[in-house]
């Protein structure tokens, strides 16, 4: 783990940090400040978790150093085991930092769902996404915006983008990226059918404006302002405060609705266009439309990355692991690390 890490060169890049840090004018006018204090707080932290994991080491070597020589108990032998459990948890969470090893994995990301075949219920199957997908903020302690959203004509939602950041936003939620196939009993059908229906999560990484090499034409840009999606009765919903950025020659498009502010509304909404057109230009260099972003597909059947099937049986199958969960509840409240890493490690696999 130590080489692996390269422990002395990264007590060398904390050092360098700190020493920036710490001059009086690294807040002033420093667009990066934020990204590189953050990058300092993910050092430490990596740096901490070895520390704790070297330390469990040295302790249960000593028990084991005990048990060699003969002097052994129940008590001592139960106060091993709960090391020794702590200790592969350690192991297994480093294990699983050594899987990032991407270029945008330690980015914040933008994560967008869209609605597909199905109609209402697919509608309702984004918001039921979405509310899956905030519960898995929560439980990894990422901060997470909602910047964009537009209701569904009866229910639901027909699109949603959030702006998510924390350690290793990108590198966990890409493998999130895909159709999500629901199969239930409709509530929006007077027999109680079974409907399938299927919606879109895309993400792309966060990509600062410090870290793109990117110059736009202003007439390239269409930039159009309207009132936002909520419920009526506030302030943003009385004045055209939303901003959709167009960018003519792509066709790419990026709006943002959650600030009262149409300033700042704006500020968001060019972000996320240089975000997705920096991509653009990566995949255009390349030649791979795949690498990053992946293929484009229909949000229809057989282009699917998971099944969640609620009716007649209740089964969550990742398609491309074939991994299976029937605890369907913890899934829909944000229970994804096992789907997450069994996708992480096929990656891995696949790259060797």
């Amino acid at each position: 783990m130590e080489t692996i890490f390269d422990i002395n060169h990264l007590k060398s890049q904390i050092c360098d940090l700190e020493a920036d840090v710490s001059q009086d004018s690294f807040w002033d006018e420093n667009a990066s400040a934020q990204k590189i204090f953050s990058n300092l707080s993910a050092m430490k932290k990596k740096l901490s978790e070895y520390s704790d994991l070297k330390e469990s080491f040295n302790e249960l070597q000593t028990y084991l150093d005990l048990f060699v020589d003969g002097v052994s108990d129940s008590d001592l032998e139960q106060e091993a085991k709960v090391l020794f459990d702590k200790f592969k948890d350690q192991v297994d969470r480093l294990s699983l930092l050594m899987l990032f090893n991407q270029k945008y994995d330690n980015f914040d990301c933008i994560l967008s769902i869209v609605s597909g075949a199905g109609g209402t219920d697919a509608q309702d199957w984004t918001q039921m996404l979405s509310r899956m997908y905030t519960r898995f903020f929560e439980k990894q302690s990422f901060k997470y915006e909602m910047v964009d959203f537009h209701y569904g004509d009866e229910a639901g939602l027909k699109d949603i983008t959030f702006v998510v950041s924390g350690d290793y936003a990108y590198g966990k939620l890409i493998n999130e990226k895909g159709v999500h196939r629901l199969v239930r009993q409709s509530p929006f059908n007077a027999n109680n059918k079974r409907q399938t229906s299927f919606a879109s999560v895309d993400v792309i990484p966060q990509i600062n404006n410090d870290n793109i090499n990117l110059t736009i034409d202003p007439k390239e840009l269409r930039i159009d302002t309207f009132r936002s999606s909520g419920a009526g009765g506030q302030h943003v919903n009385k004045t055209d405060s939303a901003v959709r950025i167009t960018h003519i020659p792509s066709g790419i498009v990026a709006s943002s609705q959650n600030s009262r502010s149409q300033g700042a509304n704006k500020d968001v909404a060019m972000n996320l266009l240089m975000s997705r057109l920096m991509i653009l230009k990566e995949q255009e260099q390349k030649d791979q439309l795949d690498e990053i972003r992946g293929e484009l597909t229909q949000i229809s059947w057989g282009n699917q990355i998971r099944s969640y099937v609620f009716h007649p049986y209740k089964l969550v199958k990742d398609l491309r692991t074939q991994l299976e969960r029937r605890d369907i509840q913890s899934i829909m409240d944000g229970d994804l690390d096992g789907f997450i890493e069994e996708n992480l490690k096929k990656r891995v696999s696949h790259e060797k």
